[in-house]
């Protein structure tokens, strides 16, 4: 492992700056999520590095509901929401099969794929059909449960339909609360909380909600094509990091 059962100073340090990027990300733009799961796997095993994040995001979800939850809208997160389970499924059993090794770089192939169909151009078309609600669910339902990485799958399903800022923030809010949520049987299952997980959750609470709160003042503030560019530069940079790693 490379995470110590004494955590150091510096493993407390990046997890610190993990749980402010988790905050920060739900309450503005949600591409910088990437990066906690980045700088959780580089001190943590791949795997349990996952299950930590899932923990901080879930307080991270709590925080973008309680600011956006009447911007949601209810019929596209219905739209999606059938084809999460058997991604989560599929996730799973990738997360259980495959070696630390592999599943870093793999959720550094993930992530770099993510950001590349980000760069794509997008139709903004107030109608998508079941088949782009369905692949949108199945690959958020596996990116996340293997990476907490649906975020950039989710960007692009909800770019196209449109949203203006606070839709898309709101409804991100819901749909991520109840996927993060769903996953913790599956982690569970798979053995990846315990006791020293969930204190060290606890400890790192704090940063989650500052990170949230930064998210607020900022994301009224900076032009979202601006921000949008810099998240997915940082993005790009921390995948082919975990690649390399």
């Amino acid at each position: 492992m490379i995470l110590a059962s004494a955590p150091t100073a510096i493993t407390w340090l990046v997890l610190v700056l993990a749980a402010l990027c988790a905050g920060f990300a739900k309450t503005a733009v949600g591409g910088i999520g990437l990066i906690s799961v980045v700088l959780a796997a580089t001190v943590m095993p791949a795997a349990e590095s996952t299950a930590a994040v899932l923990l901080l995001l879930i307080i991270a979800d709590a925080c973008a509901v309680a600011r956006y939850h009447r911007h949601a809208d209810w019929k596209l997160i219905r739209q999606v929401v059938p084809a999460v389970l058997p991604g989560l499924l599929i996730g799973s059993v990738l997360l259980a099969v495959l070696p630390d090794t592999v599943l870093r770089r793999s959720i550094g192939g993930v992530l770099l794929f993510m950001v590349a169909l980000q760069l794509l151009p997008l139709p903004h078309t107030p109608s998508a059909n079941r088949a782009t609600a369905t692949v949108a669910g199945l690959g958020a339902g596996a990116c996340t449960m293997m990476a907490n990485a649906a975020g950039p799958v989710m960007t692009l399903y909800l770019l196209a339909r449109g949203l203006d800022k606070r839709r898309f923030l709101g409804t991100s809010a819901w749909f991520f609360a109840g996927v993060n949520l769903c996953k913790v049987p599956f982690a569970a299952g798979l053995g990846l909380f315990d006791a020293q997980m969930l204190l060290r959750t606890l400890i790192l609470a704090p940063a989650v909600l500052l990170g949230a709160l930064l998210g607020v003042t900022v994301v009224n503030r900076l032009r979202q094509q601006l921000f949008d560019r810099a998240v997915l530069a940082a993005s790009a940079v921390s995948a082919l990091a975990l690649i390399l790693l």
